[in-house]
Parts: C-alpha cells; structure tokens; sequence
C-alpha cells in the first residue's frame, strides 16, 4: 500500500511541477528520481536529449556519474547502440530482461557496466521524439513486471509533457524576445538622422545577434544604381576601417566580377557560405587576404529595390553555424535598416538633383514628407502585427479598447474579421462583459490586471470560453507607456493531454475499468471509513482459468477482447458503491463496501460464477470460461489494503486446486501453505546440486507375449527431510522456475546411461521412454543436447522413446513439428502421453511424425462399468489401429483392465498390475534377470 501511495504522490506531485516555472532539468531530476524510487532494482536512470548533430547525449539521470564518467559526457551512437536505433524509429518501449541473449544493445556498454537488463522508453507525444529514457542494472537483472513498464512508462509521458511545455515556452519567450529586439531596432533606426548612425545601430544588432561583429557594408551608387561599393565596416570589426578599404583598393570587386554579390543582388535573397574555399562563387583572393573562412550575405532590399548588400564574415575563430530562425531574424534587422537606408539614401539623392534640378526641389520636398509620414505610421503598424506561428495577438490603447488582432488571434476568438473587434473593450476577452453589462474599464496605468489573472480562460464572440497562456507587453515610445500587446496561446489540447494522462493514471487501458492504483485508494478510504464506522468490507481477487491457452491458441487480440467482455460482466454483478478492477493479466478485484454479513458476498459470487455459465463469443465461436475466486473479509483476515488484496489472492490459488468457479473464503493456514511452497522451491534449486534426485523405472510389458518391451523413467524428489516427494509436487515448481530445463537434460543422461548399462550386460534389447515438458521444447538446443546425450552415453537412438503432451502440441505447433522432425530423423520414437486428455482436435495425428499413443489412466479407470470411459479409451485404440501407430494403456492395475485391453488387441500395458515404479537393481532382479512373467498372473490370484 505504501509504495501504491508513493507512486500516487509522485505523479500527482509531477504534474504539480510541470505547470509550474520550474526549470526543465530540474523537473526531469524529479522524474528520474521517482523512477529510480519506485523501480528499486534498477542501477541507473538517465534520460538522454536529442543534438543537432542526430545523436542523444545524457542530461539528468542518477547516478550522476558512472564509472567516472559524468552524464553529460554520455552519448548514444546509433550505429552502435540498435536497440536505441529501434526505439527512435519505432517510438515504442523496449525491455531486455536478458542481455546476453539480445544483441542490440551497445555491446560496449553491456561489457563496460556489466548490464544484465536494459529498458528503452520513448519521450515522445503525438509522434515526436523528445528524447530517451534508459534503465539498467550493473549485474543483478532488474526482472521488471509489465505493472512496472507501465509504471516507468506513465512517469516518461510526464517527462514528455514537462519538455513540450519547456520547448513551448522557449520559442515564446524567444519569440518575445525577438520582437521586442525589432521594436529596438525599428525605433532606434527611426531616430537615426544620418547614414553612419543608421549602420552603427545595424551592426549593433547584427553582432548581437549573430556574435559576430565582422560586419560591413556596400552599397550600389544611390545615382547609377549600378556599381557597387565598399562604405562602412563595424567598429567592433577585428580590422580597422582604414585597412578594410586599402585591402577593397587593391581588389576591386562589383556586381557584375563577383558571384555571391551579383547573385544576392540578383534573388534579393541571403546566402551562407559556412566555407568559403569548398564553393566556387565567392573571390578566393579576396576571402585569402582578409582571412574569410566563411560567409553570410544579406541583400539590403526596401521597396523592392536593392540598395547593397551585408557581408557577415567568419574568420576561422569558432563555431560558424546559425539556424533558420537566427538568419530570419538577422535578414529582419537588415530590411529595418534597408527601410531608412532608403529614406538617408533618397534624401541624399534628393540633394544632389536639387542642385541640378532647382525648380523641381518644393515637389520633391513634399514626395519626401509623405513617404517618411507613411513610414512612420508603417513603423507603429509593425509594433502590433507582428505575428508568432498560431499565436494570436491583439493590441490595447491606454483605456483597454482593442486596437489591432492579427487573423490568428480573430480566428481562436470566433469572429469574422479584426473589425468586429477592434474598438471593443478588453473585457469582452477577458471576462465575456461587454459595456452594456456595467465592466467598467480601467486604465493600463494604473495596473491594475488582477481581475483578468485568475482563471487564465478567454472568451469567443458566442461567450464560451477555452484555456488560454498569455503575456502582457507594454509598448513603449520614448519611455512613455502608449499602450500594451497581448499575445496568447489555445491550450486545450494541452489540458485534454493532462486529463488523459491522469485518466491512465487511474483506470486501465483495455477495460475501463479502475486499475491497482485507484482500487487501492479507494479500499484504503474504504478501509477507514469501515474501522471508524464499524462496518465490513470484502474484496474478491478473481483469476480466469486456462486464459492461457485462449492467448496461445488464438492471439492476444482475442485475448484482450475476452478480458473486455469479462470487465462488462462483472461491472454488472457488483452493486451500487462497489468497484470492479483489473489488477493485471486476467486477474480481477471486486471491492464490496458495507458488507453485513457473509451471505452478502456470496450473493454476489454467485451472480459472478452464473455470468461465466454464458459462452463468450470469440472468433464466430462460442468459448466458455471460467475463474478461480478467493475472498478477503476486513476485519476478519486484515486491516490494511496490501493485507487483503494478498489473503484474496492466497484464497483464490486455493479455489485454482478445483477448475472451474469455485470459490473459497481465506481461512489461517492457506498463506501457511503458501510459504511451504517457497520453500519446497528453495529446496528444489539445490536438489540437483545435492544428488537428491533418483530415478525409477516401470516396465511396459506386451501382454500378448509376457514380456517386458520397454521401461518408463519417472523422477522422484528423495528430500533430506521430507523424505520422497512425488513428482506432481514439485515438477509444476520445476516448470515455473525453469529448472526442469537442467533437471530433464540430467533425467535424459541417467535414463540413457541405465538403458546403456543394461545392454552392455547382454540383457535382453528393450526402449526407454522420458518424458519431455513445455519448457524443455521451447529451448533451441533441444535437438543439440539430445544429440550430445546419446553420444556421450553411446546408446543408439532406436531405443529411446521421447514422450509428449498433447497440450505441448498445441503449443507451438511449428516450432514443436521442426523440433520433432529432427527428433525422428535420428531415430528416436516419439509417443503422446495422455492422450485424450488435451484440448485439440483429432486432425493433427495425421501430420505429426509420431509412433505411439498413450492411453492415460484416468479413461481405465471403472472402464467396466463407466460406458463413456468404455467408449473413448476404444476409440483411441481403433483411431490408432487405423493410423498403424501402436498404443500402450496407462494405469493398468486389474484383471478386469488387462481383459478389456486384451479383447481389443491393446497388448502394451503399464501399471500397477505388473508392478509400481523401481529402482533399477529392482528392475535388474525382477524382470531381466528373472523372465518368467507369468508371475503376473499368479500375484493377482
């Protein structure tokens, strides 16, 4: 319960920080440190962010330095790392519980760190990669559960959402900053009266901009319009302005000599040159002389007409790479500067008609007032319109009446045009109140914005209202307050995202239903409530039976598809107040609040158990199913929500002992049983190691000529304390753990090491059958190690008889066919064992390389008088009979069995009735040694 709240806590205390000020790294070291936190066994954290160069470099994570390396010196190479490379491109979570058998991962790093486990997560949203997010141990494998993938996942959308708002906000405030960067310059190029002040102020900027002060200019002859000229150079230049126009005497360059010059003049548009030498158009004497490395060229344009250009030179010193938006803003200086450019240069050319032109000079004088009043009014226009992607924007004047909106901004707040706004008070926006209403307006003066900060909500002409970011900027001229911009942001997409993703937080995906975080919260105020009260409750901890095998056999789209119908079922089953959840997998809880008395509960388990009697439709069948319950009762079996979800649980592996809805109320002693079986688990992982594993042998006779044909190997566990353990005790533990991987290669060799010995005593030639499980077919060297014990052992492979399940079968039909395949190309004969028992159809036996079918013992069982076990134990005979497979009946154990076998030509029997399992001397003395098996009959008189 304690690591639930911690987890509710650091995501509701995560998306507290995400809507805050606080930096983005420091909001990412919050992340990492709550994935390090509630994923305890992972080593490092780190979270890698996209460079320019196409590489991801470490940013925050913990630890914060690793094998002396600090994080920041930490970069992903793709070309290296393809489990990287595969979650960039697929934008999907990776986990690899076992690096050695991936070889995806950087191999330097798996050896460097001694990395046994490695999860990749995406940081990404709506499809766009913000970075990456790596989890690994430095030894001990972290074994993560898909709970906790979800978990570390839910906890990387928050990193996602922190670094879209950080980036957000970076371009705003850029786009801030620029703006109010061309006001300065607008106004303080307005203010310039002559061509060098007008220059000065560009170059300020420019180098401001660009860090670069090499700046200068050339401008065409404002007469000719034609020859172009050096005329200025920056003041913060590494050249003196006396030596820069020596070197232009000694190299005269133009429009019509030099490429770059002519072609900007030409296109009026930039050109970046970033090496000047690996490009044939600029004048390599030239960049020599002046030690130019590289270059940006600017056109200087008003009007439609080219005044000159501006070269920023790069002389080899640094980094010389500027982004699209830098070289936009630069270009955005230069047309300022190009619009008074124009005005100096038409006033100076204006001076020099009047000398020849007198009589013209009144008319002219006039054209050049007007033209600097209209660029004067163009001047304030460009303080209101200037537009930020998707960003609206619209100005006020010092009574707050709208004075300007840009087509975004008219388009977010619902209206037609600018017109219908403009003239309008700000409170329509704002608040929704128009004049009429009684808002009174107050005066950007005094300040006083507080009414507007609370809700951050604007509002459209139809008076709804959306989520909204928004900044107030004063407009000043000459220190004097003439009126304010406001420029906002829609931000429901944004709010929809943080309701998704607390929507996540709570409920799960595929169901709707509330998952393990939300079921806890509300038991644990369920539990409260109860103990203050002195009420009940119950919780019902559900498990579908053979889900498995629906997954396996048909897909886990259909497998999500019954655990959708299944949610619907038990929503309907519970009463009002009670929570239906999934906890994960095909497992359920239902939380029953208020609960009087027993009978209560099992109300409702019954109506839980008479909605599985209905089939399920799957796949144009109908598919019954069924579910284990166990049931928890507070306060009788816990007072705390981790108490009573484990004790249902205990319960319900109790109710998985008898198939099919059953049920059972948690009684004292069940978790007693459960702890028995850690240890027996325990116990069996040194079991191997202690020699405590013995083999015994039951002989497989053909009755029809009293001889013994083959021996089945069966495992027995000879425990030090508990003595000898059957093998339906600890062969599932075995299963689960995958030690029946070691175990069967260990029972294969000692089967076959036996067989061997026996013929080497010039016994008579008879097979040895070993069973084979589910695990042992899922490993690719299963051919490969069969291979090696026969060798090994030197046993031809004719006499070992390999047997199968018909569940195993199924399973893996193509790798389990493969596998046989080669099986039967050495020679081995492979049997089915309990046949009849499993869920396929008859279809397969035709195409499977098999020799035998085993009939289990539970269709022997009161064959006599049981006419259906009559029925089918005939059948599989007949079938095998037809199919020239031979058949040997399992759990022979009377006279009435070897007669009803017998008179159906079934001659291959085992079982009690010729002899329980032995030891092999047993085996030796009483049916090699001694041949005469009429003794059979005789013991059963």
């Amino acid at each position: 319960m304690f690591k639930e709240q911690m987890r509710y806590s650091r995501l509701a205390h995560l998306t507290k920080l995400i809507n805050t000020k606080l930096e983005l790294r420091e909001v990412l070291q919050h992340v990492t440190t709550a994935i390090s936190e509630e994923i305890v066994q992972c080593d490092s954290v780190g979270i890698y962010l996209p460079q320019e160069d196409g590489t991801f470099k470490g940013y925050v994570g913990k630890p914060q330095s690793i094998n002396g390396w600090t994080l920041d010196m930490h970069v992903i190479d793709t070309d290296m790392d393809l489990l990287a490379k595969e979650v960039i491109e697929t934008k999907k979570t990776i986990y690899i519980p076992d690096t050695s058998k991936d070889n995806r991962p950087d191999p330097r790093a798996v050896e460097g760190f001694q990395i046994k486990s490695l999860l990749v997560l995406p940081i990404s949203f709506e499809q766009e990669l913000f970075g990456l997010v790596f989890l690994f141990d430095y030894g001990t494998p972290m074994n993560l559960t898909d709970s906790e993938i979800q978990t570390v996942e839910a906890y990387v959308t928050m990193a996602a959402v922190a670094i879209q708002n950080a980036n957000n906000l970076t371009q705003k405030e850029n786009s801030i900053a620029e703006k109010q960067l061309l006001l300065d310059v607008t106004r303080e190029l307005a203010m310039c009266s002559t061509l060098h002040e007008s220059l000065d102020r560009c170059f300020f900027y420019l180098g401001k901009v660009l860090n670069n002060y090499n700046v200068a200019v050339h401008l065409l002859d404002p007469i000719t319009e034609r020859n172009i000229s050096p005329v200025k150079l920056s003041k913060d230049s590494d050249w003196t302005e006396e030596d820069w126009m020596k070197a232009h005497g000694k190299i005269q360059i133009n429009e019509r000599n030099d490429a770059v010059f002519q072609e900007v003049i030409r296109t009026k548009k930039a050109i970046f040159i970033p090496d000047v030498f690996a490009d044939e158009r600029p004048n390599h004497d030239l960049c020599r002389n002046f030690g130019i490395r590289g270059m940006i060229m600017f056109p200087l344009v008003s009007m439609g007409e080219v005044l000159g250009v501006i070269p920023v030179v790069d002389l080899g010193e640094g980094k010389f790479n500027y982004s699209t938006a830098t070289m936009n803003l630069a270009q955005s200086i230069v047309d300022a500067t190009a619009s008074t450019l124009s005005n100096l240069l038409y006033m100076e050319k204006q001076g020099i008609i009047i000398e020849e032109r007198t009589s013209e000079i009144t008319e002219k004088n006039k054209e050049l007032q007007k033209v600097i009043a209209e660029l004067q009014q163009l001047s304030r226009e460009k303080e209101l319109i200037l537009n930020s992607a998707g960003e609206g924007i619209f100005g006020l004047d010092l009574d707050r009446n709208i004075t300007f909106c840009n087509p975004a901004g008219v388009s977010m707040l619902g209206y037609g045009t600018k017109r219908e706004l403009i003239g309008q008070p700000a409170s329509i926006i704002f608040n929704g109140k128009s004049p009429e209403n009684g808002d009174a307006a107050s005066t950007v003066a005094d300040g006083n914005w507080d009414q507007y900060d609370q809700d951050n909500r604007f509002y459209r002409k139809d008076n709804s209202s959306f989520p909204v970011e928004y900044v107030i900027s004063s407009i000043r001229e000459s220190d004097e307050i003439v009126g304010e911009v406001v420029t906002f942001k829609d931000i429901t997409q944004r709010k929809q995202m943080e309701a998704e993703i607390k929507y996540h937080a709570y409920f799960d995906s595929l169901t709707d239903l509330p998952n393990r975080v939300l079921l806890k919260d509300r038991l644990t105020q369920g539990i409260a409530h109860a103990q203050s009260h002195g009420e009940k409750l119950a919780v019902l901890y559900l498990d579908l039976d053979r889900f498995k095998l629906i997954n396996d056999s048909l897909g886990h789209s259909f497998g999500d598809h019954l655990l959708r119908l299944v949610a619907k079922r038990l929503s309907l089953c519970v009463p009002k107040g009670a929570t239906v959840s999934r906890q994960g997998g095909d497992e359920f809880t239902i939380y029953l609040p208020n609960i009087k008395c027993e009978s209560e509960v099992l109300k409702v388990v019954h109506l839980v158990v008479d909605s599985f009697k209905e089939p399920f439709p799957l796949l144009e069948n109908e598919i019954y199913i069924k579910t284990s319950i166990g049931i928890s009762l507070f306060p009788d079996n816990g007072d705390t929500t981790e108490t009573l979800i484990k004790n249902a649980d205990t319960a319900m592996y109790k109710s998985k002992e008898i198939t099919g809805n059953s049920y059972h109320f948690f009684s004292e002693g069940m978790d007693t049983r459960t702890f028995e079986s850690v240890k027996l688990e325990n116990a069996l992982y040194r079991a191997l190691d202690h020699e405590e594993l013995v083999l015994y042998y039951q002989p497989q006779v053909d009755y029809l000529t009293q001889r013994i044909v083959g021996v089945e190997a069966l495992l027995r566990w000879n425990h030090p304390v508990k003595g000898l353990i059957a093998p339906d005790q600890f062969i599932p533990i075995a299963e689960e753990t995958a030690l029946i991987i070691p175990i069967g290669e260990w029972v294969l060799r000692e089967s076959c090491r036996q067989l061997k010995y026996w013929q080497d005593q010039g016994y008579p030639l008879f097979s040895i059958a070993v069973n084979l499980s589910a695990r042992q077919f899922e490993q690719n060297n299963l051919f490969a190690m069969v291979t090696n014990v026969l060798s090994e052992v030197g046993l031809s492979a004719e006499y070992l008889h390999l047997e199968l399940t018909e569940n195993l079968i199924i399973k893996n039909r193509e790798l389990t066919l493969k596998t046989m395949k080669e099986l039967k190309s050495l020679g081995i004969k492979i049997a089915i064992d309990d046949f009849g028992t499993g869920y396929s159809s008859l279809g397969y036996l035709k195409s499977l390389p098999i020799d035998t079918l085993k009939i289990d013992k539970s269709f022997l069982h009161d064959v006599t008088n049981d006419d259906d076990n009559a029925a089918i134990t005939n059948t599989i005979i007949t079938l095998a009979q037809n199919l020239n497979l031979s058949v040997i009946a399992e759990g022979v154990e009377t006279k009435q069995h070897v007669e009803f076998l017998s008179a159906r030509e079934c001659y291959l029997m085992q079982g009690y009735y010729f002899s329980r399992p032995m030891k092999a001397e047993d085996i030796t003395k009483d049916f090699i040694m001694d041949r005469d098996y009429s003794k059979f009959e005789r013991n059963q008189l």
